[in-house]
């Protein structure tokens, strides 16, 4: 396999693989079915949602919506 050189002149395997990010939802006025208080809900990158101050997380319905940042704190790190 061969290895690019970042800038810095070590190898690089290419691109760094992103960890997924996780949110607690603490807030489900809206939709229950969809959001379980207390549970970790993985997070969907969308930076034009983010400057919107909502949140796209994949919830119950095995679908990833759009929620109000409100919804949610970040997750305590743990051993997923």
């Amino acid at each position: 396999m061969a290895r690019r050189r970042a800038k810095s002149g070590t190898p690089s395997l290419g691109p760094k693989k992103r960890q997924p990010r996780f949110v607690t939802c603490v807030r489900n006025d809206v939709n229950p079915a969809a959001l379980k208080l207390r549970k970790d809900y993985e997070v969907v990158p969308d930076g034009k949602a983010t400057k919107n101050h909502m949140i796209r997380v994949v919830d119950e319905l095995g679908e990833d919506y759009l929620y109000p940042e409100a919804y949610f704190v970040a997750a305590k790190k743990s051993a997923r």
